[in-house]
């Protein structure tokens, strides 16, 4: 799926155009940004492609949704 990554005043916001969703990003799994997996406060697990550190924002992506197994 497609996402939008922007920063705003407020921190990093995911927005999913497919889903008409726009949700804060509460965590980062890879401190270095870009690459690997976010969480959105929604609870959404979503796993982003490697990029340069000094990606400029906003930025669209291709993003895979991950499920976590129970």
């Amino acid at each position: 799926m497609k996402v939008m990554i922007r920063r705003s005043s407020a921190g990093l916001w995911a927005y999913v155009p497919k889903n008409d969703l726009e949700e804060p990003i509460i965590k980062v799994e890879n401190e270095e940004l870009w690459g690997g997996a976010i969480t959105l406060g929604n609870g959404w697990r979503l796993a982003l492609p490697d990029m340069p550190r000094d990606t400029r924002l906003p930025v669209t992506v291709k993003a895979r949704r991950i499920f976590d197994e129970d």
